[in-house]
């Protein structure tokens, strides 16, 4: 057993120069055929993996710029909403007060007809109550008159008095 033992911790030269003969031989083949395929996948997959991280940076600012560009458009289209409402809250303004302007036209407009209709009706009535009042004088002295001449014959004197009138106009 101690045979054993010491021939795994001490190598014969044998098995030394052997091993680095096939370690050489192995690591000239892997030189020769293997290790540039290997450096050059090597690379591949290093400048695959900057391209992945530059066009993932590239989508990032883009992404931030979209972002921007996406507040700047809605932050436009608050302003003109708010320019619209603005637009409207003023038309709409403009129209209340365009319709109470013209509703007190047309109270002013009909208050005069009304004015002016009462002043032509009390016109109306006034020269009625004043044809009444003459028509009435005229009937109350003509009683009067025919009452007096017929009690103390004046109506003759009156007749005498017209008819002299007359011939001294004629003449």
């Amino acid at each position: 057993m101690i045979l054993v033992s010491n021939s795994l911790t001490t190598p014969a030269i044998g098995t030394l120069f052997w091993t680095v003969v096939i370690f050489t031989l192995f690591f000239l083949i892997l030189t020769k055929f293997a290790w540039k395929p290997i450096l050059n996948m090597v690379k591949q997959r290093e400048e695959m993996i900057k391209g992945s991280l530059a066009s993932a940076e590239k989508a990032r600012k883009e992404m931030v710029k979209l972002q921007s560009d996406n507040e700047a458009i809605l932050k436009k289209a608050r302003e003109e909403r708010e320019g619209i409402l603005r637009e409207a809250r003023e038309v709409r303004d403009k129209m209340i007060a365009e319709a109470k302007g013209k509703a007190a036209e047309e109270a002013e407009k009909i208050v005069e007809k009304a004015r002016t209709g009462i002043e032509r009706e009390k016109a109306i009535a006034l020269a009625d109550i004043r044809e009444q009042v003459a028509n009435l004088s005229v009937e109350i002295a003509s009683k009067l008159l025919g009452e007096k001449l017929k009690q103390t014959g004046e109506q003759d004197k009156l007749i005498d008095h017209y008819l002299k009138d007359i011939d001294l106009k004629k003449n």
